[in-house]
């Protein structure tokens, strides 16, 4: 996976000195049992003490060398894979954050953060273990077997039987798991998605009492998850024993042998005890190994679901970083036939054909049913999506040509749904413009009608804010929402129904407080209430994606049959 290779040129020194290491661990526990089999049949046999205190000595001190090479690889690794994870999950946040929306809808969001938490944690722990057991599993395994072969020829035909079978059940396991633990991650997802999904609308739920619905949901995708899970943990389990039989048969028939080789005096009794201990390190070994593949199983799937975010290709492009756009027309905006539609140039269309100029300083208002493609076209502006046709201008310049950063930095947007940050209210206000002094903040909050309410909490602007805004009204976090996009003090404002939960009265003071603060600002006010837009410089009507009319508020009384009818039905009033 193409990924990887970032991490592979940047940690592989560390890496190997942590094999290094290993490699030393893994030497010592092979030469353990030579050394008894020799202190057995030469110092024991002869009754030589001196021979066995020298050999025990000598067997102490690559012991003692063992423990400190392991006490280094684990440092190692430890060291190794937590900076990984670290920047593996930053980098993927990363990458997460320079996706468009268009990208980002290729994903569930539930799926996205089991994505930068749990998988990334399985790829990490299979890091971690390639530098603990993953690699000295095969060196005890392929060294035990020279090690054992050296020692008795004749023994090692039982090897050469064993292990061949326990090669095939590893294949196997292999083979069978992989889909199982990527079905097993998938589960996940969905619970987290509904957990996710019950967490944002916890309000809901408890106004409708539908506790038993949002608990058999839960109980529903926790119970696939299980039963993925069992699935999966069923086909492990199955293989363990059956690596371990094989091996414990193997040592059944050494013992077997080795009896007959040393009643006969063609087996000394130190070679059967070394190569024992020789099947049982080869033992140990072969289901560390299989305990490899069951964690390379799970590391595979979750590598491969981190690739898939990786090797997305942000369909924002842009000709030429360096470009700075001149803005000939600072503020206007051109749509020029202009046609978008969620699923590419093959969905249907949301918008139709769009032809509109804004002009600098112009406030337009935007109205029209619900799903009549209202955001999406204020949404195309700063480039959250690319128009399947057409071409739209902002200041002049073709927005395809212009990095959407450089673009973005020229327009501030208060988006339908408002969402605030953990933090303090003057930090909130403050993401739109960074540096703000506090006379900017409190003017920005003055003008957006919310100074009164935020100057009365006890801690002022420094008033921290929970999760989502919990703790203010949905009027209040509209307001806050307006003053982060007016301290930024843009060249176009976008107002995405950002009025809707204030009361007319207090609707009435931020337009006028508005009017004076942003003079010379080309403004969007989308709404769904016709008063909210009534006094527009020009207003757009959209139908079924269609600009149906585009004038005045009186030149649409006039000309437009649903200007008329949006009127009729809120106004009460008869068209004259």
């Amino acid at each position: 996976m193409k990924f990887l290779s970032k991490y592979i040129k940047k940690y592989w020194r560390s890496f190997s000195i942590a094999v290094l290491f290993l490699t030393f661990e893994a030497i010592s526990d092979l030469l353990q049992p030579t050394i008894m089999a020799k202190i057995i049949d030469e110092g024991v046999a002869n009754k030589d003490i001196h021979y066995v205190l020298k050999m025990g000595g000598l067997m102490l001190a690559i012991t003692a060398f063992g423990a400190v090479a392991a006490s280094t690889r684990s440092i190692m690794a430890s060291i190794v894979s937590q900076n990984f994870g670290t920047e593996l999950r930053s980098d993927l946040f990363k990458k997460i954050q320079t996706l468009s929306f268009k990208n980002l809808d290729k994903f569930d969001r539930a799926s996205l953060i089991t994505r930068l938490t749990n998988d990334v944690t399985q790829v990490q722990v299979f890091v971690n273990g390639l530098m603990r057991i993953f690699v000295k599993a095969p060196l005890l395994a392929i060294g035990g077997l020279i090690m054992a072969t050296r020692l008795n020829l004749h023994l090692s035909v039982v090897l050469a039987v064993v292990v061949p079978i326990v090669a095939l059940l590893i294949i196997v396991n292999l083979r069978l798991g992989f889909p199982l633990f990527a079905k097993v991650q998938k589960a996940l997802d969905r619970v987290n998605g509904v957990m996710r999904e019950y967490l944002s609308g916890v309000r809901v739920v408890k106004a409708f009492n539908r506790f038993d619905v949002e608990i058999g949901k839960f109980t529903k995708v926790n119970e696939q998850f299980k039963q993925q899970s069992i699935a999966a943990g069923r086909l492990m389990a199955t293989f363990s024993p059956a690596i371990m039989l094989t091996v414990n048969l193997g040592i059944v028939v050494v013992l077997w042998i080795g009896g007959f080789g040393v009643s006969t005096g063609n087996i000394q009794v130190g070679h059967v005890i070394a190569f024992i201990n020789y099947m049982t390190q080869i033992l140990f070994s072969l289901m560390m190994i299989s305990m490899v593949f069951n964690m390379f199983v799970r590391a595979k799937a979750s590598a491969g679901r981190i690739d898939e975010v990786f090797s997305q290709q942000d369909d924002i492009t842009w000709e030429n970083e360096a470009v700075t756009p001149t803005y000939k027309e600072k503020g206007r905006i051109d749509f020029e036939h202009v046609s978008f539609a969620y699923d590419g140039t093959t969905g249907e269309a949301v918008l139709k054909d769009i032809n509109l100029t804004i002009l600098p300083g112009e406030t337009v208002g935007i109205i029209g049913s619900t799903g009549s493609g209202k955001s999406t076209l204020v949404g195309l502006i700063p480039r959250f999506y690319d128009a399947a046709s057409g071409t739209i201008k902002v200041g002049g310049e073709d927005i395809k040509l212009l990095n959407p950063r450089i673009l973005r930095e020229k327009i501030a947007m208060v988006p339908q749904k408002n969402i605030l940050f953990t933090g303090s209210v003057a930090e909130n206000i403050r993401w739109g413009k960074e540096d703000a002094s506090q006379d900017e903040v409190e003017s920005a909050a003055a003008v957006a009608g919310a100074h009164d309410f935020i100057a009365a909490a006890p801690e002022g602007y420094e008033t921290r804010i929970g999760q989502g805004g919990v703790n203010f009204s949905g009027g209040q976090k509209q307001r806050i929402s307006i003053a982060r996009a007016l301290v930024k003090k843009p060249e176009i404002l976008i107002l995405d129904d950002s009025t809707s939960a204030v009361d007319v009265a207090t609707e009435a003071k931020i337009k006028a407080a508005l009017k004076e603060y942003a003079e010379n600002l080309t403004c969007l006010l989308i709404a769904q209430r016709i008063s909210s837009i009534i006094d527009a410089d020009k207003i757009v009507v959209l139908d079924q994606g269609e600009a149906v009319g585009f004038g005045t508020h009186q030149e649409l009384i006039n000309t437009c049959t649903v200007y008329q009818e949006i009127y009729q039905s809120q106004m009460g009033k008869e068209v004259l």
